[in-house]
């Protein structure tokens, strides 16, 4: 909650914002100081507010003596600062599907394919030193060194063997591995058979073929290059065709002499038309050559003769000497020192090595910044020899377009000899310098070269700068080489850790780079400042790439992350980040998970879970204990051994407290964690950890503790943790299907009230585990499924063979294993009471051995659980709910929601029907005869008489379940689970790590400005509310026809006004511009219609809360766009209700301050939930016999509230006390009946309240005295129906059934009486079903209901005639407060055809002169 940070408790006496007065200048200019009470007395509230006996809260400040007495009045007007419900568990959790980290490696397949390295070099020189060929003509003086050797310092022979020696070895320092073998001027012949040896050798490794044609006539334009004779008499052309036909693939051939793009190029001709002419895959074949077609060598004497191979082979010599003639040293410098560079090519901290380095880095990078993604992958990090040569080719490239020499490749590469990036020189001229001291003085210590920390500079000021949308860091290469650095590890780490932290992007590009071997490789070291970061980097790697986590097991890294989990210096939050690695690398894989377990991993997280969720310890971290508890749950997932462990070392103790915490996550994460610690089938642990380890009753009663952890959680507040209790119960009914499915037969079997009571209750389920208290304490015998459930279909569980092999015939799915009696099952008619499974099977689910049954009591409260799930207000956790019904062999049957309050008529009733009408539409359980399948359902969907078989969506990506076995092709049921319920807590928490960790969100400064505008302008009419003198009624400003209008809204920021109607459809209006804006069903199957709307987050992005009559909370965003609405939550408010009661009547209301939503109704208490923690407060015990029918809590005191009974008696309250009733009152004496409304009167005092009740007077009551009301308004006689009490302005409006709106001031004096439609005929207005004032200006909204208007049922369907009520929009300000007579009379008309659709006709008119 970033808005609600300065707040230091939820709870601290009445905290206030103190804010100036907008309008002090016109409100106050002739108050001198004023001190205002915390309560409006009973004076005219216009012209004076004393101050309170009280004095607890002073709603405006006077100013000090040294103004002058010039009294600058101040408003302190109260605004919350609690957000709730925007976490990222509340972004669309209906429509998500959560996917965890990939397991088959990134889109950008940044993993190489194949690994592949060079294992046979053909080295081929045909010199003939001293014989220059016909075709070249070579100037003076000339090139003449040939691998660093002049060849005419020697005789000729030697001198073509020493250059064949050196070549070797320059190759060898690339890929010392390999086998070299070289031919000194051949023959055709030798260069078959040695070409043919070394594919034979080198077997389906690449070979490299070397040719030098510094002696021999250019390539003919036919593709042949040249070799001799065996007398050197005559040269013998060699055509590429038979090279490549020896050779084969994979291959690499570098071609070092003039006209060498020629045979590039018949290359090239010769793979196409292979390719052709086979369907064959294409051939894996590189080429690198000296020059273009047209171009010859260079023959300066500046360079070598053979340039090209000296790039290739010894880049740095080959750079130095060609920089030196170039550079300012040129003068000072003597080239032998070059050839005197002291250290190893492979010793970072010698000159030589660091030239090395820098060289290896800069190439890199130019590479990675111009090449192609999959380029760069194939050429740079597949094959290190081949990233050698093509890392040497770019300095080619570079030296020889100097000479107008332009070296050839293939595949070809873009022109990189002048990339800004080449930062070679710099490096080189500071490397050189140093040059002569290090070579004169032995002792003299290197000085490095800044190289790399300018690079890491650079790469932080992109950090500072970029983002997804811009062009990726040029540096990233060189941060991967500045890895390799002991000097610079640490700064690079934290600024890759920083990249990959701005998403799934910077991963993927770290990993294409080729990041992955250096921080796999890091594992292994021990220095202590890198394991933070790079516990952070892995985090973020695996967030993205389930794959890595082999690698990690292969070399050891799991034990790195359980050190460091274990490691109380470590903060909680990294600490959380070692255990989702973990998690990662246990997930599905059993290898990681047998590692894990030897390296004691069980141990760590549950010591670890006791320690942190004691209520000492101060680093309690809600990430860590989710991520220790999902690490468990994927460690034993599936895995006995795992489990038994588990189980041994006491997970169950350990779990329980978690699932009272206040984060939903850590709940709903421990859930997880019991549910995978139940194998299904509980098949036991014999023979896994040893003998007597695990015997049956420990396993029993460790069943035991876990299902009633598991069902005290049931109906936990949040659907992440519902989610998680139906999939672990679904677990739990796999293996206990046939126990649980007896009970549940026996339940709705057709049998006498005795028998039903005779059956273990499902009320009164005692549990002490859980957070939560007794759920079903006023249920009666037998009666709790009816109503928490709607009809259900059970199949009897008789285990006899089918007759006739129909019952198997007729369902594609009976041989799958999907149970009889199952939504999935589809048998005959005639077989419907039989099972289509032998004594071994249970609806399709295979009973591992003989399990020892739990009792009776506990089987019942499982059934009573999964039946609360499949009525879940969330329609994932009831999708999930239904599910694991049918598992049991319980099927829901839907009824068509009718759309009337009578009884509904045409149902054949028969013998098997029993009728649980628990207060919803007539429901029956049945055993039902079947209908033909219907073909525009799912298999096994059927229908029954005038009832229908809801589809189940099996494959609805909103369910959260693996596919079902549909139309499997297995004969038996087998113990597949994949049709269970999957969780989805652990997919679903890996997302928090694929989002930014260390940067905060870059629309948080949007979000407070916004807040900021709200905050004014409501604090502007806050103002102009408190100091307006209300005179009378104005006419309506809008008016809306619906149908049953039970509950109206107006929005405080915008124009907006929200109304429900009695089949819970809400309709969002813009009543100045007189537009529907969007219409949606709460829920698929209204029951008794809306009871309360309310706007939570109001000065923020508000959400809309709608409470149905049932106690169902559905809580909703984006509201006001068509068809984009969101379920952001959805709960029941109630649970359990008073015997006898069929209806609910859930009466609630919100409280912005607190966090708080109180729902009551037919049951003994108040249900206090705290919707930040998503969680079920102590309930508050009403202290009354009597129902609780009207509630309202402070909007400006967190925790107070007041409710009214049906008795006419009103009590206060407030959860901050420990007795939390405060007094109660009988107000209404002369004629006792219920309480329709209740209010806290405008103001900052807390013991001023307003009670209407259904007799029709209206008392005002101050608590501090308790004798009577000090104020009395007979409003109404006995009919009123509504009372609204205005937040800040002194008025309150109440309404009737014989259609009449009255507004007084709190006074007592009638403002005005609304009774007719401002039309011709001023035709009366329907029955008042709700008033609502809008909060912060003089607005109010009534919903009614036309008198005239009668209800009939027609076939199901809704005619024409039904009750037709309406919305209207009133301002009762006086004229002089706004001049504009552009108010619009709006007249919207809902035409509904029989088949459902349906029209709005809107109209509107200006007011009359007169009116």
């Amino acid at each position: 909650m970033a808005l609600g940070d300065s707040m230091a408790s939820r709870f601290s006496q009445s905290p206030v914002l103190l804010l100036p007065n907008h309008l002090a200048d016109d409100c106050a200019a002739s108050s001198s100081s004023v001190a205002a009470a915390a309560a409006y007395e009973d004076t005219d509230f216009a012209s004076q507010r004393r101050d309170s006996e009280s004095g607890t809260v002073t709603a405006t400040t006077s100013t000090s003596a040294s103004y002058g007495g010039n009294a600058a009045a101040t408003s302190l007007a109260y605004l919350p600062q609690t957000v709730v419900l925007c976490e990222l568990r509340h972004e669309a959790f209906e429509a998500a599907v959560p996917v965890g980290p990939s397991e088959s490696g990134l889109v950008s397949k940044w993993r190489p394919k194949d690994r592949m390295k060079t294992g046979c070099v053909a080295l081929v020189l045909c010199l003939n030193i001293s014989v220059d060929p016909p075709d070249v003509i070579k100037i003076s003086p000339c090139a003449r060194m040939e691998c660093w050797i002049d060849p005419f310092s020697m005789a000729p022979q030697k001198a073509l063997e020493s250059i064949g020696k050196n070549l070797s070895s320059q190759y060898e320092r690339w890929q010392p591995k390999a086998r070299y073998k070289y031919q000194l001027d051949p023959t055709v012949d030798e260069v078959k058979k040695l070409c043919t040896s070394c594919r034979r050798y080198a077997k389906s490794e690449r070979v490299l073929f070397h040719y030098n044609g510094h002696g021999v006539p250019k390539p003919t334009a036919n593709g042949e290059i040249w070799v001799f004779n065996k007398s050197y008499t005559q040269y013998i052309p060699l055509p590429i065709s038979d090279l490549d036909s020896w050779l084969k693939t994979p291959s690499i051939y570098v071609f070092d002499c003039s006209a060498a793009g020629l045979i590039v190029n018949s290359f090239i001709e010769l793979h196409e038309w292979s390719a052709s002419n086979s369907s064959g895959s294409t051939r894996d074949c590189i080429l690198l050559a000296a020059c273009e077609s047209h171009e010859t060598l260079p023959q300066s004497a500046e360079f070598p003769a053979d340039v090209f191979t000296s790039c290739l082979t010894t880049p740095i010599k080959m750079a130095l000497r060609w920089f030196c003639t170039r550079s300012l040293l040129r003068g000072s410098l003597d080239y032998s020192l070059i050839d005197q560079i002291p250290g190893r090519p492979n010793d970072r901290k010698t000159l030589l090595g660091e030239l090395n380095w820098i060289f290896t880095a800069v190439t890199d990078t130019i590479a990675w910044n111009v090449l192609s993604h999959d380029l760069f992958q194939r050429l740079f990090r597949q094959d290190l020899l081949v990233a050698s040569l093509f890392r040497n080719f770019l300095l080619a490239e570079r030296i020889m377009r100097s000479a107008n020499c332009s070296p050839v490749s293939h595949p070809n590469l873009p022109p990189t000899h002048q990339h800004h990036m080449d930062a070679w020189d710099m490096a080189a001229e500071l490397c050189l310098s140093q040059l002569p001291s290090l070579v004169g003085n032995p002792n003299a210590e290197f000085q490095p070269s800044t190289f790399f920390s300018e690079q890491l500079t650079a790469f932080e000021v992109w950090l500072d700068h970029g983002s997804e949308h811009k062009k990726p860091p040029e540096q990233l290469p060189i941060v991967l080489q500045v890895l390799l650095s002991q000097s610079h590890r640490f700064r690079a780490l934290v600024l890759l850790g920083r990249f990959l932290d701005m998403g799934p992007w910077a991963v993927d590009l770290a990993l294409s780079v080729g990041i992955f071997p250096y921080v796999l490789k890091l594992l292994q070291t021990t220095t202590p400042e890198l394991r933070q970061i790079l516990v952070f980097i892995w985090t973020k790697i695996l967030a993205l790439d389930k794959s890595c986590q082999v690698d990690l097991v292969k070399d050891g890294g799991h034990n790195y992350f359980i050190k460091f989990l274990d490691s109380i210096e470590a903060y909680p939050e990294q600490r959380a980040m070692a255990a989702f690695v973990l998690a990662v690398i246990v997930d599905g894989h059993r290898r990681g998970q047998e590692a894990c377990i030897e390296a004691g991993l069980i141990h760590v997280c549950l010591e670890h879970l006791q320690s942190t969720s004691s209520p000492n310890d101060s680093q309690t971290e809600p990430l860590l204990l989710q991520w220790l508890c999902l690490c468990l749950g994927k460690l034993w997932e599936d895995f006995t051994e795992a489990q038994t462990m588990g189980l041994l070392h006491g997970a169950t103790i350990v779990f329980a407290p978690l699932l009272s915490e206040p984060q939903p996550e850590v709940r709903a994460s421990a859930v997880f964690a019991l549910g995978t610690l139940l194998n299904v089938g509980f098949d036991s642990c014999r023979g896994v950890v040893g003998d007597g380890e695990c015997d049956d009753d420990d396993k029993f009663r460790a069943e035991v503790s876990i299902v009633k952890s598991l069902l005290s959680v049931a109906s936990d507040g949040s659907p992440l943790v519902r989610a998680e209790v139906a999939a672990a119960l679904a677990r739990f009914a796999f293996g206990h299907n046939k126990h649980l499915k007896s009970i549940a037969a026996a339940y709705w079997k057709p049998q006498t009230n005795s028998f039903l009571n005779s059956i273990p209750s499902l009320a009164n389920i005692k549990d002490s585990i859980g957070g939560y208290p007794t759920q079903n304490q006023h249920m009666p015998r037998g009666s709790i499924v009816s109503s928490q459930i709607g009809p259900l279909r059970v199949g009897n569980d008789n285990s006899s063979v089918v007759r006739d092999g129909r019952g198997s015939s007729s369902s594609p799915l009976a041989g799958s294993g999907i149970m009889h009696g199952s939504p999935l099952s589809d048998d005959s008619s005639h077989h419907s009471d039989s099972g289509i499974l032998n004594d071994g099977f249970s609806n399709g689910v295979v009973n591992h051995g003989s399990q020892k049954p739990l009792d009776n009591a506990l089987y019942s409260q499982c059934v009573h659980a999964m039946c609360t799930l499949a009525k879940d207000p969330s329609p994932r956790i009831a999708n999930l709910g239904r599910r694991v019904l049918s598992i049991i062999g319980i099927e829901q049957v839907v009824a068509k929601p009718f759309k009337s309050t009578g009884e509904a008529t045409g149902l054949a009733r028969s013998s098997s029907w029993f009728d649980m009408n628990g207060g919803h539409s007539p429901l029956t359980f049945r055993t039902p005869p079947v209908s033909p399948p219907r073909l525009n359902y799912l298999s096994g969907i059927r229908r029954v008489c005038s009832l229908e078989f809801r589809p189940h969506l099996m494959n609805s990506p909103d369910s959260g379940l693996a596919d079902p076995l549909l139309g499997s092709g297995g004969a038996t049921g087998t113990s597949d689970r994949s049709f269970l319920p999957q969780s989805i807590i652990y997919n679903w928490s890996c997302g928090h790590f694929s989002k930014p960790l260390l940067m905060a969100g870059d629309d948080s400064e949007a979000i407070i400005a916004g807040r900021e505008e709200r905050e004014k302008f409501a604090l502007e009419h806050i103002t102009k509310c408190q100091h307006s003198a209300v005179s009378r009624l104005t006419n309506p400003i809008a008016k809306w026809d619906t149908r049953g209008t039970q509950t109206v809204l107006m929005q405080p920021f915008s124009p907006v006004v929200i109304a429900a109607d009695e089949n819970e459809r809400i309709r969002i209006w813009n009543h100045e511009e007189a537009t529907l804006l969007n219409s949606f069903d709460n829920h698929d199957f209204p029951d008794k219609g809306i009871s309360k709307l309310c706007l939570m987050n109001e000065l923020d992005d508000s959400l809309l809360l709608a409470a149905s009559s049932d106690g169902n909370i559905r809580i909703w965003k984006d509201y006001t766009l068509k068809g984009k609405q969101k379920l952001v939550t959805a709960f029941s408010s109630i649970h359990g209700h008073k015997p006898g009661v069929r209806s609910v009547n859930a009466v609630v209301d919100w409280q912005q301050q607190s966090g708080y939503l109180y729902a009551s109704g037919e049951i003994s208490s108040i249900m206090a939930w705290d919707l930040d923690k998503e969680q079920l407060v102590n309930p508050i015990p009403s202290s009354s016999d009597c129902s609780i029918s009207a509630l309202a809590a402070s909007q400006v005191h967190g925790g107070q509230l007041a409710a009214g009974f049906v008795d006419g008696s009103v009590r206060l309250y407030d959860i901050r006390t420990p007795e939390m009733l405060i007094c109660g009152l009988r107000p209404h004496t002369q004629r006792v009946e219920k309480v329709v409304g209740i209010g806290f009167q405008p103001g900052l005092d807390p013991g001023k309240i307003v009670s209407a009740s259904q007799a029709g007077d209206i008392q005002f009551l101050d608590i501090r005295n308790h004798s009577s009301a000090y104020l009395t308004i007979e409003a109404h006689r006995g009919s009123l129906t509504a009372l609204a009490v205005h937040r800040h302005a002194p008025i309150i409006a109440s309404g009737s059934a014989k259609q009449l709106i009255k507004v007084f001031s709190l006074e007592g004096d009638q403002l005005g009486t609304i009774r007719y439609y401002p039309t011709l005929m001023a035709q009366k207005i329907g029955s008042v079903s709700c008033l609502n004032f809008h909060p912060y200006q003089v607005l109010l909204a009534a919903g009614a209901a036309d008198a005239c208007a009668a209800s009939q049922v027609h076939g199901g369907q809704l005619a024409a005639g039904f009750v037709d009520g309406s919305v209207r929009l009133y301002d009762i300000r006086t004229p002089e407060m706004y001049a504009s007579p552009a108010y619009l009379w709006i007249t919207a008309t809902y035409t509904e055809s029989r088949k459902g659709g349906g029209d709005w006709l809107s109209t509107w008119t200006r007011p009359r002169k007169d009116c």
